[in-house]
């Protein structure tokens, strides 16, 4: 299949759908808080991280498939890695930022617990090995594990873009081979001190490579399936599908009334590995939102929504904020 280069220009459905999965992380990082209600973790599969890794796949291509072809692949690498180590960078400040908030307030408040309950009480036992393994991505605290995906997928992007560029459907393909290989074989990286990384990079590069695939013509080839009307109810339908089963997890008189089978199939979702039924329902929507919601929806334009959209255009520093906010709250609450 031809690529097709995204049309020049900001797309302003971008900008307002970053933004909103920046405002989503942040109420979802908060426990025992109502506002988080309004967040789609609670009433399907997927939730504000496919949504993130998604865009970030969109906007990768978005913005440096057209710098690749007319520049050459150098420049293009380049400018790809000049942005990873600003992602790195940006993580390694809120590391630190973060984990002393978190050793201050335990120490401020005499409540050891809390260093326990975000994961950095190995700063207090190796602080300097624990300190390593941060810089080299293995260590994450608690909510601090979404930027390390991000730096991973962007880090390999370059070569993938390149071959996006000659044969778009072959990668992927090879992307959706890979994401059931490490499923099969429970492919991960190792985290610090055990463990593997709650994202596992290797399965959510599908949805990070599909975001990209979607933004190079993909959607184009796919346009008379998502205008059809059988679409639009089977999807509804597996949608209200998904609102039933995780409404159940969260409603013992509902999980009552679903065969046992039904509901074990479906919980624990399985984030860590991006279960293929959290990727369909991801792709549902997606589908759902070019059909109707068109690039120059001239709704987006009116100011009430011009605080999220903001959000999405400076999405990093968004994000980073909110994560120190909503452990800042978390404490309080």
């Amino acid at each position: 299949m031809p690529v097709v280069l995204p049309p020049r220009g900001r797309d302003l459905r971008l900008d307002f759908f970053r933004g909103i999965a920046n405002w989503w992380i942040f109420l979802d990082h908060i426990p025992n808080n109502i506002v988080n209600w309004i967040t789609p973790r609670n009433y399907g599969f997927s939730d504000a991280a496919d949504l993130f890794v998604f865009i970030s796949g969109y906007t990768a291509s978005f913005v440096f498939a057209r710098m690749m072809l007319e520049r050459g692949f150098i420049i293009g690498a380049s400018r790809l890695g000049r942005r990873v180590w600003q992602l790195y960078v940006a993580h390694v400040l809120l590391f630190v930022i973060y984990v002393a908030e978190i050793g201050w307030l335990a120490t401020r408040y005499d409540n050891p617990i809390l260093a326990q309950e975000f994961n950095v009480f190995g700063f207090i036992r190796d602080p300097f090995t624990t300190l390593y393994e941060g810089l080299i991505l293995k260590f994450k605290p608690v909510n601090l594990d979404v930027l390390p995906l991000y730096i991973v997928l962007m880090g390999c992007f370059p070569p993938v873009l390149w071959m996006m560029l000659r044969r778009l459907n072959w990668v992927l393909a090879m992307s959706v081979l890979l994401y059931f290989a490490a499923r099969h074989f429970d492919w991960n990286l190792p985290s610090y001190p055990d463990g593997a990384w709650y994202f596992n990079p290797f399965c959510w590069q599908l949805l990070f490579v599909f975001g990209a695939w979607f933004a190079l013509g993909g959607v184009g080839e796919l346009m008379p399936l998502i205008r059809s009307r059988w679409l639009t109810v089977l999807g509804g339908g597996y949608l209200l599908f998904a609102l039933v089963i995780t409404m159940a997890s969260r409603f013992p008189e509902l999980r009552e009334l679903l065969p046992v089978w039904l509901y074990d199939a479906f919980n624990p979702n399985d984030k860590t590995n991006l279960a293929p039924y959290r990727f369909l329902h991801f792709v549902v929507i997606a589908f759902l939102v070019v059909r109707f919601v068109p690039r120059n929806w001239l709704v987006l334009e009116r100011p009430v929504f011009w605080p999220v959209i903001v959000s999405g255009q400076q999405s990093l520093e968004v994000f980073c904020v909110g994560i120190f906010l909503s452990s800042l709250a978390h404490f309080i609450l």
